[in-house]
C-alpha cells in the first residue's frame, strides 16, 4: 500500500533535471530556464535564464543566465513543453516598453491586497502580521 503513495520531497525533482522548466516565486517573477542542479531543500540551480513578464496579450523577456533559487521562494516549478511552447497566442516586445504596465499591474495589486487586507482586519478580525510581500 506504501508503494501508492506519491514520492513528493525533492528527490521527485530527478526527472526534471536537464528539462526546460518554469518557475514562479513568491514575489511574483517568473523564470524560465534548464533545471542543472537541485538540493534537499528545493534549492534550485537554473542555467540560460530569462525572466518574463506579461501585460494582457504581450510578453517581453530579460535575460538572467545563471540563476541560484532557494527552494522556500518557490511557489510553482513545471516543465515546459517544448512542443508547444511557440504555440502561445502571445506577442514579444522590448522589455523597456512592457516595464512600466507591469510596474503599474503590480501597484495596483498590492492596493487591491491591503483594501482586502484592511476589510479583513475591521470586519473579521484578521491579523494583519505575515502579509510582508508573500502574495501566495
Amino acid at each position: 500500500m506504501d508503494s501508492l503513495i506519491p514520492f513528493t520531497t525533492s528527490g521527485s525533482l530527478v526527472d526534471c533535471v536537464d528539462r526546460k522548466m518554469l518557475v514562479v516565486l513568491r514575489d511574483g517573477r517568473k523564470l524560465q530556464g534548464v533545471l542543472r542542479s537541485y538540493d534537499q531543500f528545493a534549492n534550485l540551480v537554473l542555467e540560460d535564464t530569462v525572466e518574463r513578464i506579461y501585460h494582457q496579450d504581450v510578453f517581453a523577456e530579460v535575460w538572467r543566465g545563471l540563476f541560484l533559487i532557494r527552494g522556500e521562494n518557490v511557489v510553482l516549478l513545471g516543465e515546459i513543453d517544448l512542443d508547444q511552447e511557440d504555440e502561445i497566442p502571445l506577442r514579444q516586445v522590448e522589455w523597456a516598453v512592457l516595464e512600466a504596465y507591469h510596474k503599474q499591474d503590480i501597484a495596483d495589486k498590492k492596493k487591491r491586497e491591503d483594501i482586502k487586507s484592511q476589510v479583513l482586519y475591521e470586519q473579521k478580525g484578521f491579523c494583519k502580521e505575515g502579509g510582508e510581500g508573500d502574495g501566495y
